[in-house]
């Protein structure tokens, strides 16, 4: 068994406001808790790992290439395939709160390394 206390979690803001934590995982799927101020939108983007996001407080919006969107409220969550491009936007006056699971797991290293 691994415990990861969520205080000592490896926490990191790929932008002002935008605060993420890893939680426990393993190569093959990770998870990250996250804080998106109001406003506040990532950029377009996608990646090799499938990944599920669930909305815990507040509201998310998540964006296709396509324009589609999708608003998530508390508990709702959504299914973004392998290399599906996409973004995810707070349009709401108060922190929204999330969890994303990604398969296979992913290190920080996808923003902390990402080149603008």
């Amino acid at each position: 068994m691994q415990v990861q206390p969520f205080d000592e979690a490896e926490t990191y803001e790929p932008e002002e406001g935008w605060r993420r934590a890893s939680l426990a995982g393993s190569d093959r799927f990770s998870f990250e808790w996250f804080e998106k101020p109001p406003g506040h939108s990532s950029p377009m983007h996608h990646h090799e790992n499938e990944q599920v996001c669930v909305c815990l407080r507040g509201e998310l919006t998540l964006y296709n290439e396509a324009g589609e969107r999708a608003t998530l409220g508390p508990y709702d969550s959504a299914l973004l395939e392998s290399n599906e491009p996409h973004r995810v936007e707070n349009e709401g006056d108060e922190l929204a709160v999330g969890l994303d699971v990604f398969a296979p797991g992913r290190s920080f290293d996808f923003w902390t390394d990402r080149e603008e």
